[in-house]
């Protein structure tokens, strides 16, 4: 048995493996492929699939402040619905005090995983919230085992940039991969993509390319597909 929880990336992508639009904050494909006529016809699909995913999740202060309409929590001033789903958010100087308020409405709870001394979290009193700190830099691979041991977390799926996909994947924490492929491509070297992180630049780095084994292939409506994959995880 795994002392890590069974851990699942999942993700909204283009067929060339953009999770953005583009390279500025304001862009984001959960507000802009509603905009664009034969992609926005099949995009609640990818909504209806999160609902089935785990009721933990990872993300990042960096994502969740995105200066676009469907996130920004920083600045959000609406009540939100309150969603049954426990937020794990990864975040170092992103997030503010305002921003931790929101995310404590919007999900049953917050945990901040930060190695910000002086993160805004630790100013804001909640039974909902917890903090898991660490001195310099966060150590991943120690995160993850205490949020097994100690939250008793078995299964968690993960939300994020292109930067912390990347962190994962290559410290062997990402178990399973769940893609929702729009019909579109998107392009842009800037622009980010499903994995990011440092490029290869040396044949012992091949270590670091992940095989996928399929799982599943569903066609949906208006062109879509979700795939399923287990990585072949190495030691």
């Amino acid at each position: 048995m795994s002392d890590k929880p069974d851990t699942t990336l999942f993700m909204l992508s283009s067929l060339d493996g953009k999770i953005s639009t583009g390279d500025v904050d304001v862009m984001d494909v959960d507000s802009d492929f509603r905009k664009i006529k034969g992609i926005r016809e099949g995009i609640q699909q990818y909504y209806d699939l999160e609902k089935t995913t785990d009721m933990h999740f990872l993300i990042t202060g960096k994502v969740m402040t995105k200066k676009c309409a469907s996130l920004n929590v920083n600045n959000r001033k609406d009540e939100p619905n309150k969603l049954s789903a426990n937020c794990i958010i990864i975040d170092g100087t992103h997030l503010k005090e305002s921003g931790v308020a929101y995310l404590l409405k919007k999900f049953n709870s917050l945990t901040v995983v930060t190695a910000n001394q002086n993160h805004p979290a630790k100013k804001v009193k909640s039974e909902n919230l917890k903090i898991i700190s660490y001195k310099n830099k966060i150590n991943f691979l120690d995160l993850f085992k205490k949020l097994k041991s100690d939250y008793g977390i078995k299964r968690l799926t993960v939300q994020s940039g292109s930067m912390m996909n990347a962190t994962l994947l290559r410290n062997n924490l990402i178990n399973h991969i769940s893609l929702v492929v729009a019909p579109c491509l998107i392009g842009g070297k800037d622009t980010a993509n499903l994995i990011g992180g440092e490029s290869l630049h040396n044949l012992k780095e091949l270590k670091y390319v992940k095989a996928l084994k399929l799982r599943q292939c569903n066609v949906l409506k208006n062109s879509y597909l979700h795939l399923r994959y287990d990585l072949v995880l190495t030691k």
